[in-house]
């Protein structure tokens, strides 16, 4: 018996819709999502990260989404990535640890894609800076994106828009992803 099954990454900066499309995909399609754990930090920690923080959250990131692939189907949607943290560290920290940069650079999603920076943004506590922050966060993002040669689908609008934009690249995705024996 074999199986397919898709990682779709979902990026996006700060207040653009990333957990709400995620959670929104995951039910439209039967299958499971992995929260941000950043947000998970905050909250635990009463505090924002660190530069020494960085490539935990991201490989908390990663193994949440190994564990979660068992439970998918078809598809497993990610609230963000290593490439995010790393998108951020750029910002905030001059750039990313050794160990960091090499989780990003080793972590390959079936599908990539973006939420515009479309919406209001919205004060999130300790977790969200301001609009201009989420701006060049975005242009930073679709900039490391480009220069790793990464696809990407930039998605705009509502909740229900993005999900119609979405559509048809996830089918297309999931057709082309390499069957998995399940024996």
């Amino acid at each position: 018996m074999t199986a397919r099954c898709v990682r779709v990454a979902i990026l996006g900066a700060e207040s653009s819709g990333k957990s709400t499309l995620a959670a929104a995909l995951a039910e439209r399609y039967g299958t499971v999502w992995v929260p941000e754990y950043l947000r998970e930090f905050v909250e635990t920690q009463g505090r924002v990260p660190v530069a020494a923080d960085q490539f935990g959250i991201a490989r908390t990131q990663v193994e949440r989404e190994a564990a979660a692939a068992t439970q998918a189907r078809n598809y497993l949607f990610c609230d963000t990535t290593p490439l995010m943290t790393a998108v951020y560290s750029r910002h905030y920290f001059a750039g990313a640890d050794a160990r960091l940069a090499a989780l990003a650079a080793g972590n390959h999603y079936g599908l990539t894609l973006v939420t515009a920076p479309d919406s209001p943004w919205v004060a999130d506590g300790l977790q969200r800076e301001s609009e201009a922050v989420r701006q060049l966060i975005y242009r930073y993002l679709l900039d490391e994106l480009d220069a790793r040669g990464i696809a990407y689908h930039v998605l705009r609008d509502s909740l229900d828009a993005r999900l119609e934009q979405a559509a048809p690249l996830l089918q297309q995705a999931l057709a082309a992803a390499p069957a998995i024996s399940l024996n």
